[in-house]
């Protein structure tokens, strides 16, 4: 009988509308997708490239794994992955914080060639409203960064 109420409760509260952001960076890389990926794919290569200490605190860096990022600050777990890409996601702040996604890919575009992306999506009506616009003018310029310190790490001899 819980359950009828617990719906009831639900489907009463008013729903809040998404609105989301979706960021989505890029690189040309002078190496194979295959040499990018095995430089830059590793779940916790976030450490080098990102600048963040991380630890895997479950799974083995595949599909489930959860990497814990600055020391706990933040947890990702990931939710695909693909022989050159993983989809992650990352809340911050509890409810009322901030709820994003990422994919980090690489796909080949030559013999030697490849194309590195970032894309981020994330809801912004969960980000408090005088918080927005800084958001959305900062994360692209972190996450640039670090796609062209991934682009370093990829191409590095």
């Amino acid at each position: 009988m819980r359950w009828i109420v617990a719906f009831t409760l639900a489907a009463a509260s008013p729903a809040m509308a998404s609105d989301y952001v979706v960021i989505k960076l890029g690189a040309d890389l002078k190496v194979s997708a295959d040499t990018a990926w095995a430089k830059v794919g590793d779940f916790c290569a976030i450490e080098a490239w990102g600048k963040l200490p991380c630890k895997l605190t479950s799974g083995t860096g595949d599909v489930g794994s959860v990497r814990s990022l600055a020391g706990g600050r933040a947890e990702e777990p990931m939710f695909g992955r693909t022989a050159h890409s993983y989809t992650y996601g990352q809340t911050v702040g509890g409810n009322k914080g901030v709820d994003y996604h990422g994919t980090l890919a690489v796909e080949p575009t030559g013999r030697n060639t490849s194309r590195l992306s970032y894309t981020l999506l994330y809801d912004q009506s969960l980000v408090p409203e005088d918080k927005r616009d800084g958001m959305r003018t900062q994360m692209p310029v972190r996450f640039q960064t670090f796609v062209d310190n991934l682009k370093k790490m990829a191409e590095a001899k």
